[in-house]
């Protein structure tokens, strides 16, 4: 193999796994964390990932914290009667044995309030998970572009969209 296609296969290689970042904690697996970009003076943002539990018992995500973020907060989104509708779950997300719970735009996701200042795509923001079993893990969100996602709600306008509520 000439030295030339064996510099590309290796960028390809680095490249490949510069994009995508997984995390571990017990029998927990953490891919790819991402929080979307937000717009200045925004004071919200929105995490997402995927978590597998490769375990045989239970596990939860209760809880998180963020230096970049006054306060963490698990959510899930969905629609009433033609109404998108938040809360905080206060009791987490249950991740089942052998089962992959998606953490995505429009459904459950965490929520990072009083943000100090606006995510800006391109930077990793480090943030901690804490599940009931597992304990702590350190992960970084991957600050991703702010286009919104068909049946999400715009965390921009969360103080004066009528048609959204924001109950808990």
């Amino acid at each position: 193999m000439n030295k030339l296609l064996a510099a590309a296969l290796a960028f390809t290689v680095l490249t490949g796994m510069a994009h995508a970042h997984d995390f571990t904690v017990g029998e927990l697996a953490i891919h790819h964390p991402w929080a979307k970009a937000t717009l200045p003076n925004q004071p919200v943002g929105g995490g997402f990932m995927e978590i597998t539990n490769n375990g045989s018992e239970a596990d939860r995500l209760v809880s998180g914290a963020a230096d970049f973020a006054g306060e963490v907060q698990i959510h899930e989104m969905s629609m009433d009667n033609g109404v998108m509708k938040m809360r905080q779950l206060a009791d987490g997300i249950e991740i089942a044995p052998g089962q992959t719970v998606k953490l995505e735009p429009g459904g459950l996701h965490i929520m990072f309030m009083k943000l100090a200042e606006p995510l800006k795509e391109g930077e990793m923001k480090e943030a901690t998970l804490t599940f009931e079993h597992a304990g702590d893990v350190t992960v970084e969100f991957a600050v991703q572009s702010p286009k919104p996602e068909a049946g999400e709600m715009d965390h921009s306008k969360m103080n004066g969209d009528a048609h959204a509520d924001h109950s808990n």
